[in-house]
């Protein structure tokens, strides 16, 4: 029996064209082959020291997820490297270069060991195309590797660190899928997703019992108006219980705030705020009042309870807030925040 290289150097040869060895230009051939059955490589084998058009040797293409270069990548130090995607299943289409942008927009990190720090997310209201929808990612998902993300067949994120969120990009309005996957290819979650018209949402990559999940919070509300601007605190930290969100002047801004619960904004005054994440058995401010400025003499001031972190904020005007808490460790109520403010 004839080696299998052989029989597939001479099929090639059955194949090649009379233009090809004339040294004309060859069209190439479409569909692509089958996973496993491989496809066209340059430079390709060399007849008596000249490169044989047709006599390209061929290797098997990745099975869908296992993931291949993708041209040009980012760089590291001015060294190419080149990012791995998975392969689209047949039909589905490809790779999208320019790599970590969004909608047109940076990908926003949230610097190691800094992730405190204000994250400024501009043009929360700008225009939209006829039904689209604006969408930004978060990734709460702890104790993971870098993710990418894709809507549809269209990659939207490149690489999305922890503690990281992006710009708004636009999304046709309707159900579309939604994948997040690794750097290397391996999809972790999988799942459909309605985008309303007009609309603009969050999709937080969260922790589950069982693995990662989608979380997709609204972000509309009224615009802010006389100096005011609109504020709240979500959780998204796996590993807290209910927590209250206190003062250390004793006002109780939310209390009870469990995993996974985004509350409504409220109004805040311009100023500058500390607040404190506890548990305790108080009662939360009423839902429609404002919180108003907080006297400099608290500042600094710590509560009567055991709190398992803070949060100090100036607040400026006409400004949008919102803040996630964010797992920082394995232990019970170790978290962090994640701050993003729009305007």
């Amino acid at each position: 029996m004839l080696p299998a290289a052989y029989m597939e150097q001479n099929m090639m040869r059955q194949f090649s064209s009379p233009t090809a060895r004339a040294g004309r230009t060859v069209e190439p051939v479409i569909p692509l082959p089958n996973v496993g059955e491989g496809g066209p490589v340059y430079p390709g084998n060399m007849n008596n020291g000249v490169t044989d058009p047709g006599q390209e040797p061929v290797i098997p293409l990745p099975n869908p997820g296992e993931g291949g270069p993708v041209y040009p990548g980012n760089t590291d130090g001015g060294a190419v490297v080149e990012p791995v995607i998975p392969l689209p299943n047949p039909g589905e289409g490809g790779p999208v270069y320019p790599g970590n942008t969004v909608g047109g927009n940076q990908v926003w990190t949230c610097p190691s060991g800094n992730c405190g720090g204000i994250i400024v997310l501009p043009g929360v209201v700008g225009g939209l195309w006829p039904g689209a929808a604006k969408v930004r990612f978060l990734n709460a998902g702890y104790g993971y590797p870098a993710f990418r993300i894709f809507i549809g067949n269209r990659r939207f994120v490149n690489l999305l660190n922890y503690a990281s969120a992006t710009t708004y990009g636009q999304v046709n309005a309707g159900y579309q899928t939604v994948t997040v996957t690794g750097t290397d290819g391996y999809v972790y979650i999988q799942k459909t997703m309605p985008f309303q018209a007009n609309g603009i949402t969050t999709i937080a990559v969260i922790n589950t019992a069982g693995g990662l999940d989608l979380m997709q919070i609204t972000d509309s509300c009224c615009p802010p108006s006389n100096g005011y601007s609109s504020f709240r605190i979500g959780n998204l930290a796996y590993n807290s219980g209910p927590l209250d969100v206190i003062m250390s002047d004793g006002r109780v801004v939310w209390s009870d705030l469990r995993f996974k619960e985004v509350p409504a904004f409220k109004r805040i005054m311009p100023g500058t705020y500390q607040f404190f994440y506890a548990d305790t058995n108080l009662s939360a401010m009423p839902a429609g009042l404002d919180i108003e400025t907080l006297d400099s003499a608290w500042l600094g001031v710590y509560p009567p309870h055991e709190t398992f972190g803070s949060l100090y904020l100036d607040v400026t005007s006409n400004a949008i807030y919102s803040v996630y808490l964010l797992q920082s460790g394995s232990g019970r109520n170790n978290i962090q925040n994640l701050i993003l403010m729009d305007r």
